[in-house]
């Protein structure tokens, strides 16, 4: 039977972050001029840096995050979008080595300040909830909640074709400190 800890986030809070990213959400994919699909991997992700594995000792670096959105134009300048963010780690070794899986789920906002021929310059931060799913050996599993974030002040985008695009980014977060994709216009 699996055991349900929540760690670090009060119930309420949860409820009112997730009415908010769903009402947002709806109201920008209700407005929105065009739609953009984004898929991406981020490399040392926040998950890395910051206890989001209640405590546990000898963690391993996770591997990546891989990362899947969908992003709503909502200005000439302006995207707002859902994302969900997958990445997953062990311990160190020995009789009680474990596996830790991450999931981190985001409203994310991008500002374009910057546009040529060749290439888009813009900022991307997200916010929302990391569920850490703790699986430890010979006990069950449990997960436990962080907040999540990525700041990242450093994107660039390059069209490949006119509904292909290129992106790579320098930040920091539940997406990696650096994030390499591709987005495809709807």
């Amino acid at each position: 039977m699996m055991v349900m800890k929540m760690c670090n986030w009060v119930n309420g809070v949860k409820r009112a972050a997730v009415a908010v990213v769903t009402m947002v959400a709806l109201a920008s994919g209700a407005q929105a001029q065009k739609a953009e699909i984004q898929i991406g991997y981020g490399g040392y992700t926040q998950m890395d840096a910051t206890d989001c594995h209640d405590g546990w000792h000898h963690v391993n670096n996770a591997w990546g995050a891989l990362t899947a959105g969908v992003n709503f134009q909502i200005n000439r300048k302006m995207w707002i979008g859902p994302s969900y963010t997958f990445s997953s780690t062990t311990t160190k070794g020995g009789p009680h080595h474990s596996n830790i899986a991450y999931h981190a789920i985001m409203l994310n906002g991008r500002y374009e300040y910057y546009r040529n021929s060749i290439v888009t310059l813009y900022g991307h931060i997200g916010l929302g909830a990391e569920i850490s799913h703790m699986m430890p050996r010979d006990e069950d599993a449990y997960n436990c909640t962080y907040f999540a974030y990525q700041f990242t002040p450093i994107g660039a985008q390059f069209g490949i074709t006119r509904s292909v695009l290129m992106f790579g980014e320098l930040g920091f977060g539940a997406q990696g400190l650096i994030q390499v994709g591709f987005r495809f216009r709807l």
